[in-house]
């Protein structure tokens, strides 16, 4: 089932049938026009554990090949290649959770209280660090084109040490609401893993739900967008070369896959919330009309990383000649992979690997 489909409708239900608190009152106009939801859960237990199934598949194979790349490189990880180093394996655990969420939409949760909970946090922390790496990305590429010459000391302490504290920490403080409210609930012949919350419920969700627009998308949204828009800038003066050409059309790539994947997404989940809050009038069209829009977006969504290791690896020559290595040669000639330079290797190499985006 749908991630934030099931935290809201099968919490309203349970939550009415229960007495856990949900004042009924709250939601007099959803209940005077009661919905018939048949279609569209039909409609979810084959869509998405189908696109669930794909989005693991080839998320699985593509974050995983970077990750064994990245490990054969062994000591000759450039910053941008930390960088990929944490963005694939985020997404490689974010992947690993959607066959859970395959089954539950196709039939019922079959794998626990414990793993109900260990499933929301792990799906969380990866979901959020995912979305703030690429942030720290053109951060990162920001500094390498717009301040090449002195970019280097900040650089390194944003790939080594403030990247922990701006991405895995609040990603992993975020988890704290899955730790105190994923809960499993049967209902009726299923059983459902969800979030479960006290009185009030609804403002809690629709709390969540805004978090998630902002921390999640939002914010680095903005520094993409900002950090992109400067590059571009930058790259746009003096001659156009071949190169810069190059640079500026991978650049727009970026820019357009992840505010292609995630805002259709957000506006989404922000409008249904607006309709449960009663800031937009209910209706049944429009909740089936959202239910189905959250659905096949979510999928849009979460497709975007399975992009990642395209757009930000294997654009790049340097990792396409490592990989090809990898792959072609025996674990005895692995340090041939690079060859090992003394003195300003990192620094020439990574400045203009970002200035390219195609070394990187």
């Amino acid at each position: 089932m749908s991630y934030f489909e099931h935290v809201v409708h099968e919490d309203e239900f349970n939550s009415s049938e229960s007495g856990s608190g949900f004042d009924h009152t709250d939601f007099e106009v959803i209940l005077e026009e009661p919905c018939n939801r048949e279609f569209s859960s039909e409609f979810q237990k084959i869509f998405l554990p189908t696109v669930y199934g794909i989005i693991f598949i080839l998320g699985t194979i593509g974050n995983g090949l970077v990750i064994a790349v990245m490990g054969y490189q062994e000591k000759s990880k450039t910053m941008t290649d930390k960088y990929r180093l944490h963005l694939s394996v985020a997404d490689l655990l974010f992947v690993v959770t959607l066959p859970f969420w395959a089954v539950d939409a196709a039939s019922s949760w079959y794998f626990g209280g414990f793993l109900c909970v260990f499933v929301h946090a792990i799906y969380t922390v990866n979901l959020y660090s995912s979305v703030l790496i690429l942030a720290f990305i053109s951060l990162d590429r920001y500094l390498a084109v717009v301040h090449a010459t002195n970019s280097q000391a900040p650089r390194k302490l944003l790939a080594e040490k403030v990247i922990y504290l701006g991405v895995w920490l609040p990603a992993a403080l975020l988890t704290v609401p899955d730790l105190v409210f994923a809960k499993t609930r049967e209902t009726g012949s299923r059983i459902t893993c969800m979030h479960i919350y006290p009185e009030n419920g609804f403002i809690w969700m629709a709390a969540f739900r805004f978090q998630h627009i902002f921390v999640g998308f939002v914010i680095p949204g903005l520094i993409i967008l900002t950090c992109y828009c400067i590059i571009i800038v930058k790259l746009s003066r003096g001659s156009t070369g071949q190169q810069k050409r190059k640079a500026l059309k991978t650049t727009v790539i970026l820019i357009l896959c992840f505010f292609s994947c995630w805002l259709p997404y957000c506006v989404g989940i922000f409008v249904d919330t607006l309709m449960i809050l009663n800031v937009i009038p209910y209706s049944c069209d429009l909740e089936h009309r959202l239910q189905t829009w959250i659905s096949i977006t979510e999928a849009l969504a979460y497709f975007h990383c399975c992009l990642n290791p395209i757009l930000y690896a294997f654009l790049g020559v340097k990792f396409k000649k490592s990989a090809r290595n990898a792959l072609t040669t025996s674990r005895g000639s692995s340090l041939k992979i690079l060859p090992k330079k003394k003195g300003g290797h990192s620094s020439v190499s990574t400045e203009s690997e970002s200035s390219s985006f195609h070394s990187s």
